[in-house]
């Protein structure tokens, strides 16, 4: 088999660093040796430590990191990769391969990012989104060259009711309550303090059942979004998780919702899916290519409060049995294009076409 390299620059544990160590761990159970390039003591050099994907540790510090350009050239020069692939602007512009090089440049992009002076100069480019493909092409780039292939999430934890029960008790969350889960970091472009005003819109029951939000993650909004929470009168049924493994609470919601203004895929709609959940999200960029309106979710326009509440509202007054249908729909349109076996056979079959076309 052919060795790649993959190169991350960031110090964050985001969707994309995410997503990192999931390919990587995957394309290496696949068969592949695989090269993980990033920045030591980062958050994704200690999660793939558990596994077995080798690493290297470069600064990888900015644009004028010219010892971590030279130590790319040379680990490529001494390892022989077929595939270099970088992961968003830091590595992928630091990522500068001789012209002598066997090896296919290959640069993936998870948003709508500057292209000039940042990704031109790689030999393919993947988008996780089509909507994101279509940019590459407007902004010059060749669209034979351009690739869509989406990501894909964990496969689901499994909790005992008894597990389930300890966690509603722990967070004073009612046996019989509609528990409406959100997450992710609080800042201004997730749309959170959308979601507050939307809730406070909504009745305190439904359908004679306590209606709960759960909020998990954090960010530099936390305390201002709680202030918010307090004012729109609506603190007694908001909780407000902090940064949560998220599987137990998708496996306790009733409802998920998206409130984003700004999402180029929506990995999060992705997982709510994974857990069969039905889904309420913004018609953010992602959500458009991945929702179906009535048959797997509903859509609200973003930054409007009081359309997210009615979709929310028109979510809630579906019977169990129908809800459960919009969850079932998005669960089977995930394993259709976004199941771990789909997008890691989509990379491996990229990376074939391009090493015949190189002669690697």
């Amino acid at each position: 088999m052919y060795p790649s390299l993959h190169i991350l620059g960031s110090r964050q544990f985001g969707g994309a660093d995410q997503f990192y160590v999931r390919l990587l761990g995957a394309l290496h159970e696949a068969g592949q040796p695989v090269i993980a390039v990033n920045r030591a003591g980062s958050p994704v050099a200690e999660a793939l430590k558990t596994s077995a994907v080798e690493q290297a540790h470069l600064p990888l510090a900015n644009q004028w990191d010219l010892w971590s350009v030279w130590r790319i050239r040379e680990l490529v020069a001494r390892r022989q990769p077929c595939i270099v692939q970088t992961y968003m602007g830091r590595a992928t512009r630091l990522t500068r391969l001789p012209s002598k090089a066997k090896a296919v440049h290959i640069a993936r992009l998870g948003g709508y990012y500057k292209i000039d002076g940042y990704y031109r100069h790689a030999h393919a480019w993947v988008g996780n989104t089509q909507g994101i493909c279509d940019y590459l092409v407007r902004s010059g780039l060749p669209a034979e060259r351009v690739f869509h292939i989406g990501n894909f999430v964990p496969e689901p934890a499994v909790f005992s009711k008894l597990e389930l029960q300890a966690l509603r008790d722990e967070h004073d969350i009612p046996g019989d309550a509609l528990v409406l889960f959100a997450l992710g970091r609080l800042i201004g472009k997730k749309g959170f303090d959308d979601l507050l005003h939307a809730f406070a819109k909504l009745p305190a029951e439904s359908n004679g059942r306590p209606l709960i939000l759960l909020i998990a993650g954090d960010g530099p909004a936390a305390d201002s979004l709680k202030a918010l929470t307090e004012r729109l009168q609506v603190g007694g049924r908001v909780r407000w998780l902090g940064w949560q493994r998220p599987d137990p609470f998708y496996a306790m919601a009733d409802l998920f919702v998206c409130p984003s203004r700004h999402e180029p895929l929506g990995n999060v709609i992705l997982e709510a899916w994974n857990h069969r959940l039905p889904v309420v999200s913004t018609a953010n960029d992602g959500a458009i290519e991945l929702i179906e309106e009535g048959r797997t979710g509903f859509l609200a326009p973003c930054g409007e409060p009081s359309g997210l509440a009615a979709q929310i509202r028109a979510a809630l007054a579906l019977s169990d049995t129908e809800r459960n249908a919009l969850g079932e729909a998005g669960y089977a349109f995930l394993r259709s294009r976004y199941s771990r076996e789909a997008v890691v056979g989509a990379y491996l079959d990229l990376y074939q076409r391009l090493m015949a076309e190189k002669g690697c």
